[in-house]
């Protein structure tokens, strides 16, 4: 049985502010990609395929200037990419409108993570690369309080 549970979680301020930083990173992204897009189609050229866009978008991270797109996982911004493409060539099937780019004010701020990558405990969600040290007071950084406890089954097997 296919089973959706919603969850909300307490985090840290530090906790708190890396997700912010997590969905900053989803939303350059994802308007990086339809800027990408609509540009290519505004000088006549084919659709980029997402894997060419995540392609240039490791090459632009690993610049100087973008430096701070390392302190973030890529599956956010691979994920971000995917779904501008997405959103892209659904606007030219006519199955919604043309795509907009995401406000800091105005959008939800929200990211992907990848459902392998997570861990659960009956009060704690453990997210990926919030610390990469291997120090033991550093790891809690990466495991989120939940404000229910034992509200997610730790037994199951994660679809997303």
């Amino acid at each position: 049985m296919v089973k959706a549970v919603r969850v909300m979680l307490a985090p840290n301020n530090v906790q708190q502010t890396k997700m912010f930083q997590y969905a900053g990173a989803a939303r350059f992204a994802y308007n990086w990609a339809l800027a990408k897009e609509k540009d290519n189609y505004e000088k006549g050229g084919k659709f980029i395929s997402d894997s060419e866009l995540r392609k240039e978008f490791t090459r632009l991270r690993n610049s100087a200037e973008y430096a701070w797109l390392q302190n973030v996982s890529n599956n956010v911004t691979k994920q971000a990419i995917k779904d501008a493409c997405i959103a892209y060539k659904n606007f030219f099937k006519s199955l919604q409108k043309h795509p907009r780019f995401k406000s800091k004010k105005k959008s939800t701020p929200k990211f992907y993570q990848d459902n392998i990558k997570i861990q659960f405990s009956d009060t704690h969600v453990k997210f990926e690369g919030f610390s990469s040290s291997r120090k033991a007071n550093k790891q809690k950084l990466n495991w989120v309080r939940l404000a229910e406890h034992g509200r997610i089954p730790t037994d199951a097997k994660y679809m997303n």
